[in-house]
């Protein structure tokens, strides 16, 4: 069951996704060369505790931190280390917030300095997707006009969309109803209704659309090693349209 969120709810879930955003922001200005992934996840976890906010993913289903930190060929839920991030690299940061009863949920991938073209264009193509997918949250759409939107956009360009991992509900918990795969067909699937809020998140492969999971039992990677790109916003819809909750962008 899709739960719809009252407007006094939606402002709950805003508060949790302001500071999942500064979170998303400071980070972006902290990858550098010569950082490592702990040093990340260090920094997140501060900034949560200083706000009175709980990092939503650490503890959840026993992760043992506050940040996924997915480097080049990670997809999703990579696990922060003592891995130093290199020249070149791209890293995606996906944080979640608990506050209030309610959460907060968003990704960005940011290059490490001066990184490839064939890079710039996977992360801009992703992102392109992402606000895509948004752009078709209106009341009386259908589901699947937002999966269709991802997809389109990623395909057109060359690339693939991860199959098997979703965006998702979220509100009073981290994961609601419905799934939103990040592919699919117009006019189908369930009718969007104002105060339904989505956490839409494209996975964008340079390569083949299979992944794999690693031996840590969290970490997702590509299967034939090529780059993937995440990008990830927390969006309620409104009487106005859809309404970005974690937005990151200056």
């Amino acid at each position: 069951m899709v739960i719809l969120k009252r407007p006094e709810q939606i402002e709950k879930a805003r508060a949790s996704n302001r500071i999942v955003a500064e979170v998303l922001k400071t980070l972006r200005e902290k990858i550098v060369p010569g950082v490592t992934t702990a040093q990340l996840d260090r920094i997140a976890q501060q900034m949560a505790e200083k706000r009175g906010a709980k990092p939503a993913f650490k503890g959840y289903r026993d992760y043992p931190y506050s940040l996924c930190t997915s480097v080049n060929e990670q997809v999703v839920h990579g696990m922060p280390s003592d891995r130093v991030l290199m020249e070149g690299d791209i890293i995606g940061i996906d944080f979640g917030i608990y506050l209030d009863g309610f959460y907060g949920d968003a990704a960005i991938t940011v290059p490490v300095g001066r990184v490839s073209q064939k890079a710039s264009r996977l992360m801009r193509v992703t992102k392109d997707s992402l606000y895509a997918a948004i752009a078709e949250m209106k009341e009386g759409g259908r589901l699947g006009d937002v999966s269709a939107a991802v997809q389109k956009t990623v395909e057109d360009a060359g690339y693939s969309v991860v199959r098997d991992f979703v965006g998702h509900g979220i509100g009073e918990s981290l994961h609601e109803e419905p799934q939103i795969a990040n592919f699919g067909r117009k006019g189908r699937g369930i009718e969007l209704k104002r105060g339904m809020v989505f956490a839409i998140e494209p996975m964008v492969n340079e390569g083949t659309y299979k992944v794999k999971i690693l031996p840590d039992g969290w970490t997702v990677v590509t299967e034939d090693g090529s780059l993937s790109a995440h990008y990830e916003h927390s969006v309620a819809i409104t009487e106005n349209g859809p309404d970005i909750l974690s937005q990151w962008d200056d």
